[in-house]
């Protein structure tokens, strides 16, 4: 039996791949410790997995509007998060994240979980990083839509001497915000990383993109041995948990439902959305679910039909594959399960990898992207209406879902841990 740590820092959509790993490895024979924020502890061991927590404890963050709503700004989102989020307890993050790895035996990092490749070179630790979603590699040769820079996407096939200069202008940007990690390492005696954020995270021992070959395609500029193992599906709000019995009851009584959902962060800064949606389906004739998380100002303020179903959360697995279409926020996560479901989208980006997301979808043609600034009642309503009516969405959703159902996320990243053994 080997030991695991996997470490990671987020939202749900950026813990739940990781408790998809966790389990594997424990079906496989290992021991697999998860370190992460102490607001998560009680999630993660109600799954027999053991926890380790790092700093920071995101409570603050996900129980905050006014936080959130920074996090989640559309230009501005990414460099808070980073800035403010999360270096300024760097020093914090890694003494946890050393405690923790101390008696590990391979270590498995997540792009904001900074401290991880400091502490496996200093322990000399084999480790893996992790890509959640294929923006993170910044290549120019598959180049991102950037939240807050949509005008960039009119130049998304310009080549390489448009992209390479725009690439290295975000890491010479990014470079500055490092300083906090590059700081500590000197401390530690390690040498510095030229691209802390980005590039340098990426582990010498390889990498592994868990998302799926459908949304991208290893390019020529990605880290050395990088291996795409298709997305590590994990949707439980509680262990055990499944669809509420008043929402099962609903999804029996009619017609398949659209989903409108801004997955586990945006609900803190949905704005009007919720009430948007409700609007929208009642305008394109649909029955509709609204998962409007835990503010309880997204609950819309109009007295609702029997048609629209209002709760918290929903296992996505249990309810996308359900409805007619989903209508979302544009998170990796909600993306895969989207398609998993082989139905088709409507994607609102709000910030961070999101655009690009919507991006990835528009091009397997399995879904639509409305801007956040033009989501309305009527234009969401046009999308549905054109969306349900063109059977080419359902299709493409359809096509996505068969091409996914030929991987095994966790199977693939199992293997590829148990290979640094």
């Amino acid at each position: 039996m080997a030991r695991f740590l996997l470490t990671t820092l987020g939202s749900l959509g950026d813990l739940h791949p990781y408790i998809a790993v966790a389990l594997g490895l424990r079906a496989r024979g290992h021991h697999a410790t998860i370190a992460t924020s102490e607001i998560y502890r009680a999630k993660i061991e109600g799954e027999g997995l053991a926890f380790h927590p790092v700093r920071p404890d995101l409570g603050f963050a996900l129980t905050d509007p006014a936080v959130m709503r920074q996090a989640v700004h559309p230009r501005t989102g990414t460099e808070y998060v980073i800035r403010r989020m999360f270096l300024p307890h760097l020093e914090a993050s890694f003494e946890d994240t050393l405690a923790a790895a101390r008696h590990a035996d391979v270590l498995v990092g997540h792009p904001i979980a900074y401290a991880t490749p400091t502490v496996a070179e200093l322990l000399n630790k084999p480790w893996l990083s992790v890509a959640l979603q294929p923006s993170i590699f910044l290549s120019p040769y598959d180049p991102p839509v950037v939240a807050g820079l949509p005008w960039l996407e009119n130049f998304q096939d310009s080549g390489l001497w448009f992209w390479r200069p725009m690439v290295g202008l975000a890491l010479a940007i990014t470079r500055r915000w490092a300083a906090p990690l590059n700081n500590l390492r000197r401390t530690l005696g390690l040498r510095e990383l030229r691209d802390p954020l980005f590039r340098g995270m990426h582990s010498p021992h390889g990498t592994q993109a868990w998302f799926s070959r459908i949304l991208a395609r290893p390019q020529p500029d990605w880290p050395a041995r990088t291996e795409i193992t298709g997305f590590p599906f994990y949707d439980k709000l509680e262990p055990g948990a499944g669809l509420p019995p008043a929402l099962q009851r609903f999804l029996e009584s009619g017609p398949p439902p659209v989903v409108f959902t801004l997955g586990s962060s945006a609900p803190l800064d949905a704005g009007t959305f919720y009430q948007e949606s409700a609007r929208a389906a009642l305008a394109a004739g649909c029955r509709a679910v609204l998962l409007t998380g835990r503010d309880p100002r997204n609950l819309p303020q109009e007295p609702l039909p029997d048609s629209i179903f209002v709760t918290e959360y929903a296992p996505y697995s249990e309810l996308l594959g359900r409805a007619a279409a989903t209508v979302h926020q544009g998170g990796v996560g909600t993306t895969a399960q989207a398609l998993r479901a082989a139905r088709p989208m409507i994607v609102v980006p709000w910030s961070h990898d999101q655009p690009d997301n919507a991006r990835r979808v528009r091009k397997l043609g399995a879904g639509l992207t409305v801007r956040r600034a033009d989501y309305r009642a009527a234009t969401a309503a046009n999308a549905l209406r054109e969306m349900l009516s063109d059977q080419s969405y359902a299709r493409a959703a359809a096509r996505a879902s068969a091409a996914m159902s030929e991987e095994d996320g966790v199977a693939a990243a199992c293997r590829g841990l148990e290979a640094l053994l």
